[in-house]
């Protein structure tokens, strides 16, 4: 029998959480087999406020509410204003197509018949960003248009009568009103019908601003305003980390460690895999990523390392950090420290992973279940953390383009 994830659709943000949750399957990093995903976010979202590893290109961040804005401007009713923006967005599909650049193009394999839209992957970023500033989820803010529109006109008859008293609005009575913020560049003159992800210096300066203003304190913040982009394969191999703040040091250090010691964890699970599969090539692949984990371990750093500390930094920015979880990784932790190159035939260590597992997927777990262990792909979570840095370097070097460009787009 398939296995089947089903929800009590009592509201739009139970729904809206558990499509976030279906899409997280296919995320690159979200591949949390040793359910370590709410450390890892954690960092990423302090590191990284508003970003993803499912956003591709910075554009889409102002393409969402250009189609937004353009509906509410025509005042459409809330029956067909989500279906019109839905055709909208589909329709950004080819245009991006026909463009010099079409890397990151949503829908550039499936084309209009796309499943997960822009607006999805966005909004909750647009939101942090201080771009949307609509506090309703995307369903909420469908279903209650024409509520944005009765604010609207109130606030025309306020500034109506404030001006014959030569009175002004209260910001907070206009802010009240709109969507989204108000300086919001305007699109192209031919927008959708011809666009590409190319940022003009407008868009990026107002991008650049709203990080700025709604994350001032993160890492995101300091490379849009100082860093040039690095093509680097983790956010702490930046060339410019000797300019950053002692706390996004003490942030990095702390992500770089954690990501250091739990992918022998990975690597582990895989190697248990690829033993009870009776795969030979498997099992001296995975040993000998291992074995090249042990060997560049930066083991004296990790074992003067606190723990302690790394909870102090992760625990509530978010996410929940079970004390589960945090036995978990405090228990490898200590075989590490103790012999890693005796981790694999640690009798304990490889429980440890192996209860782990079981304790997380249940009847589904690999070393319980043959169907499933049969069904495993060979590869599980052996990627390095890094924190959704692959696609923040996408996003800055988009906004670095912007901010270079003298010309309009």
């Amino acid at each position: 029998m398939p296995s089947v994830l089903a929800w009590i659709d009592h509201d739009s943000k139970a729904r809206e959480r558990t499509l976030r949750i279906l899409s997280l399957f296919q995320e690159k990093e979200s591949r949390d087999e040793l359910g370590l995903g709410s450390v890892r976010d954690s960092f990423a979202d302090q590191l990284f406020p508003g970003t993803s590893t499912i956003q591709t290109r910075l554009r889409y961040m102002l393409f969402v509410p250009w189609i937004y804005h353009s509906l509410e401007e025509k005042r459409l009713p809330a029956e067909s204003f989500s279906i019109q923006a839905d055709k909208l967005e589909r329709d950004l599909v080819q245009p991006l197509m026909d463009s010099d650049d079409q890397a990151g193009v949503f829908g550039k394999t499936a084309g209009k018949r796309l499943k997960r839209l822009p607006s999805s992957v966005y909004w909750a970023g647009l939101g942090v960003w201080g771009i949307r500033i609509t506090p309703f989820s995307q369903d909420e803010y469908h279903r209650h248009i024409e509520e944005t529109y009765r604010r609207r006109n109130a606030l025309k008859a306020l500034e109506k009568d404030a001006k014959v008293r030569g009175d002004d609005i209260d910001v907070e009575q206009r802010m009240a009103a709109l969507s989204w913020h108000p300086r919001l560049p305007a699109p192209p003159e031919d927008f959708p019908g011809a666009v590409n992800f190319a940022l003009t210096r407008e868009e990026s300066e107002f991008i650049r601003d709203r990080i700025q203003v709604a994350c001032p304190n993160s890492l995101l913040s300091l490379l849009a305003l100082h860093c040039e982009p690095a093509d680097t394969q983790a956010p702490w191999e930046h060339p410019d980390y000797s300019s950053y703040s002692e706390h996004h040091k003490e942030l990095l250090t702390h992500a770089r460690l954690f990501s250091e010691v739990m992918h022998g964890a990975a690597l582990s699970y895989n190697v248990q895999l690829a033993r009870l599969r009776n795969h030979d090539d498997l099992v001296a692949e995975h040993q000998a990523s291992f074995d090249e984990w042990t060997a560049n371990l930066p083991l004296e750093e990790i074992r003067a390392w606190s723990v302690s500390r790394l909870w102090e930094l992760t625990m509530d920015h978010g996410h929940t950090i079970t004390p589960q979880t945090r036995s978990f990784v405090q228990q490898w932790i200590d075989h590490t420290r103790k012999s890693p190159s005796n981790l694999l035939s640690n009798a304990e260590a490889l429980t440890l992973i192996k209860r782990r597992e079981m304790k997380l997927k249940g009847s589904r777990s690999r070393f319980r279940n043959q169907r499933a262990l049969e069904q495993w792909g060979g590869y599980s979570g052996v990627g390095r953390l890094v924190y959704r840095w692959p696609n923040v370097k996408v996003l800055l070097n988009d906004l670095y383009q912007g901010l270079s460009r003298e010309d309009q787009c």
